[in-house]
This record gives structure tokens, sequence and C-alpha cells, in this order.
């Protein structure tokens, strides 16, 4: 059986039952590339196809590293990540890895080569985990370079990333918590602070949550976005990434007195700022309504905080119940 699929392109099943993406990638050459359902041949044959639209030279043994992954950047990988991914990637590719592997021949490209690349980035003081970023976004881009048979396999395979040695996380035991809770008492973030340590949330959930996720009535939140500043993009909101990160969330007494606080506090930083204040309902905001900004919040409000209560050391408190 055949089907088209949005332009040039055939998909049909063989006779052991893999499905075939035959594609035109240039003067009538036809390129072959075989999937176990069909559905993930159509799709390759309409990404391939959107890349040839998009003027990406397909068949070209002479297409450079560079300029796959700057394209495969632009086109494929910015639709899919958040700003602050897609911001990082860019950096990985820009500063690191284009530098190095740049001029190298995409269908050329070895593991020998991924391989200097990574050593030379240990040796420039980059931390482990950092290259293996690199490495891990060096692999997602091969992937799809694989997929639309622009390489015969991902070099990335036969390469180990660098080793991260896994670091044990510091966090508050019940004694540090609730000497800490108390040298919160009367802060403008008292009620982050509660809720950190006996919800569990991450810092970006809770600097996203507004008044309409939670209900005093039955004591619960509902985490429904993250906000966080990235660069000249200002505040950037985002749904949780996963369904399970979109969640439901009982919060205790003490919360809920520190919540009830915290709105009235809230509503009097209102009514000083008058009309330069810009409601838009977050619970944690700066004295004009605007969303906190999180680097903010750890050097000018959490840090000074464990100082104050002789802790140091310690990201922000999460419960450890």
């Amino acid at each position: 059986m055949g089907k088209r699929a949005n332009g040039e392109g055939t998909v049909y099943q063989r006779k052991d039952g893999r499905w075939t993406a035959a594609i035109t990638v240039g003067q009538g050459k036809r390129k072959y590339l075989y999937f176990a359902t069909q559905k993930e041949a159509v799709k390759a044959i309409r990404e391939v196809n959107n890349l040839k639209d998009q003027g990406v030279m397909l068949a070209s043994k002479d297409q450079a590293v560079a300029f796959f992954l700057e394209t495969w950047l632009q086109d494929t990988a910015q639709p899919r990540l958040r700003p602050k991914t897609y911001i990082r990637y860019q950096r990985y590719i820009y500063q690191q890895i284009i530098p190095t592997l740049g001029n190298i021949k995409l269908q050329q490209l070895m593991p020998q080569h991924l391989q200097k690349l990574y050593n030379g980035e240990l040796k420039k003081g980059y931390a482990p985990q950092t290259v293996k970023h690199v490495h891990r976004v060096l692999h997602r881009a091969l992937h799809d370079a694989l997929r639309w048979g622009l390489v015969a396999r991902n070099v990335c395979d036969a390469v180990d990333p660098p080793y991260v040695p896994r670091k044990e996380m510091q966090v508050l035991n019940a004694g540090q918590a609730k000497h800490f809770l108390h040298t919160t008492q009367g802060d403008p973030l008292e009620a982050l602070y509660v809720l950190a340590l006996t919800t569990g949330m991450r810092q970006g959930e809770l600097l996203g949550l507004k008044w309409e996720d939670l209900s005093f009535e039955t004591k619960r939140l509902q985490v429904r976005r993250t906000v966080s500043r990235i660069g000249k993009m200002g505040f950037v909101v985002s749904e949780p990434k996963t369904v399970k990160g979109r969640r439901n969330i009982s919060f205790t007494d003490l919360a809920l007195e520190a919540l009830q606080h915290h709105k009235i506090r809230q509503h009097e930083l209102r009514l000083k700022a008058g009309a330069d204040w810009k409601e838009q309902g977050w619970v944690f905001c700066n004295q004009r309504g605007n969303p906190l900004e999180a680097g903010n919040v750890l050097r000018r409000s959490f840090k000074p905080l464990l100082n104050k209560a002789g802790l140091t050391g310690y990201p922000l408190p999460r419960s450890t119940a």
C-alpha cells in the first residue's frame, strides 16, 4: 500500500513489516528511510519536505555541522523548546560546539571529533555536567539528522559523555526547618517559605501562583504555571512540563494562616502604590504588582534569612517530610 504525504514522497509497507518513506531529495534522487510504523514514516516525509521548503540542502555532502545545527536550532528545535531551554541550546551550539566542530562535514563527523570536543571543554574548565548537556544537545540534533536520512548513524551513540559525580542535595532537617520558619516570621515572603517547606513546590511554581489558584475554604491549590525571567525576553510564563506537574496540592493550617496575612499585606501595598499598581493576580509580587525575579528572591531575601538563622549553603527550602 502507498500514501502521498504533504508534497513529494511515498510511504509503503515492506514484506518484512517495516514502513518505507521514499523521499525525493534533489535532482531526482530518491532517499529511502525505514520505520516501524506508518505514522513515523509519514511524519518523516513531512519533516523533510518542511526542511526542503526552508532551503535546507538535504542531499548535500558538503553540508557542514555549523549549517546543519544553525538550521536545526532555528527551524526544528525552537518550536519544541521552552524559551529558557532554547537559550541554553543556543549557548551550547554557538559557544561550544560550532567553534570546534562547525567546519566538519556533517556526513564526515566521527566519534573522535566528539571526544576531542568534550576533552577540550573539560580542559577549559567547564563542569562535567555542562559538557554532558552539550552531548545531549548534539545527540538530539543528530537523532533528527538520522531520521531525515542526512547521516548513516548518530555518532553520539559511540561516545560516552563525561562522568558526573552525584552530589548529595543539602536539605533542612526538621529542626532546622522549624528554626528557619521562626526566623521568617513577619518577613514579606514568609508565606512563600512556609509553602516551600510544607508542599515541596519548586521555585518557579511558587512564583507562578495566582490567587485564583488557591482555595482558603478547602486549603488546596493548583499548580498551573511557572514564571521566570529570561534575559531580554523579560518574564516568561510557562505551563508545567508534564501533566503530572499540573497538580492539586493540599496546604497546612500554618500555610493558610501565612497566606491570609500575606494577602492583607499585599492589599496594603496595593493601596500605597495607587495608580502605579499593576494588578495581575500574582500571590508573590513586588511593590508594584509585577512578578518576582527568582534571583532577587535568593539574593535579597532567602540568603539574608539563612544567615540570620545561622544556616548557609542550602537551596530554597522544600519539605523533608
